[in-house]
């Protein structure tokens, strides 16, 4: 079977090679509407499909996007894969997708896979244990937005969530029901500016209203080993917390399964408010408040940030910020 090249579309089409290329290569802004139909249908009818690499070759782009994200199918990843996905696909470029699997070499083998198969961008969730490749790769021209995770020694393009502002909502929210012993449960915050953030957000709510933030009011989790202290035994302690405020969703699962193993009574014995929608969250028997992050917008702002990055169209870092949205529900009951 013959390979239906350019030219063959061009000739179905009635129009130039140059056309042709044109249109493929999203240079179509002054091309009227009825040689793109006909573009289109040329394309449809030989059943077309352009070579990225050969194309590549000669305008030196793939019309290709590498996206490296830790677990695709996390509930909030796979909203802004959907967004990262659909803005890129309106704007004619492809996405490859590598997931790290919370490992730091598994991160660094899909950076250097991807830039070998020179993609014309990056889109990553970072460990932060690469930041110096990351850099490097930057410095060589590499246009690469980070999305989710900060960090102090990587810095670059970068969409994030409003974790300061809705960390802060989130425990007046709190207070204002009656809560003055409010468990914050994290992870380590290492180097995370993120991480910080949302801590930094829930202390000022407490200073705000003269409550102490102390040590033993964090309660550390780690993906792996779990929480650092059984949760179910602070709340035998003589200033037990009345309130649990978690900041990421298996996190606020681990909380739910170790209550209800242990029989513990959401609201009564222990209100829950957990950063991160919960799926299927309306089946509980309580359903949990949540501060609901807009996974999908995340994805479109992170997909339209790089490809303006790669047009030229910023010469300096940009920082955007999305809104969160505090969903409240049956978690907290009001005391005192």
């Amino acid at each position: 079977m013959k390979k239906i090249t350019i030219i063959d579309v061009a000739t179905q089409a009635g129009v130039s090679k140059s056309t042709v290329s044109q249109y493929l290569n999203g240079r179509f802004g002054h091309m009227s509407a009825n040689t793109k139909i006909k573009i289109e249908a040329a394309i449809k009818e030989l059943n077309y499909v352009p070579n990225p690499i050969a194309r590549s070759l000669k305008v030196e782009k793939t019309k290709t996007i590498g996206v490296v994200v830790r677990d695709i199918t996390g509930y909030n990843t796979s909203r802004v894969m959907r967004g990262i996905d659909d803005y890129c696909k309106k704007h004619h470029y492809n996405i490859m997708i590598y997931n790290s699997d919370f490992d730091a070499d598994a991160e660094k083998r899909a950076l250097l896979a991807l830039q070998h198969m020179c993609v014309d961008g990056i889109i990553m969730t970072s460990s932060g244990l690469n930041s110096a490749l990351i850099q490097q790769f930057i410095q060589q021209g590499m246009p690469i937005v980070q999305f989710q995770l900060e960090y102090p020694d990587c810095p670059s393009n970068i969409v994030l969530s409003d974790y300061r502002d809705s960390a802060y909502e989130a425990t007046e929210h709190l207070i204002q029901m009656g809560h003055q012993r409010i468990c914050f449960v994290a992870q380590a915050f290492s180097n995370s500016l993120s991480r910080q953030a949302r801590f930094d957000g829930y202390a000022h709510a407490m200073h705000k209203h003269g409550l102490p933030v102390t040590d033993d009011a964090i309660l550390y989790w780690d993906r792996e080993t779990g929480f650092a202290q059984d949760p179910t035994h602070l709340l035998q302690q003589p200033l037990a917390p009345s309130a649990f405020f978690t900041q990421h969703l298996a996190i606020t699962a681990d909380l739910l399964q170790a209550f209800n193993a242990a029989h513990i009574a959401i609201p009564q014995q222990a209100s829950i408010i957990g950063f991160d929608e919960i799926p299927m969250v309306d089946l509980f028997r309580v359903p949990i408040s949540v501060i609901r992050q807009d996974a999908y917008k995340i994805g479109i702002e992170t997909s339209k940030l790089l490809i303006e990055s790669m047009t030229g169209q910023h010469k300096e870092w940009q920082r955007v910020i999305v809104p969160c949205e505090l969903v409240l529900r049956d978690s907290v009951q009001r005391i005192g």
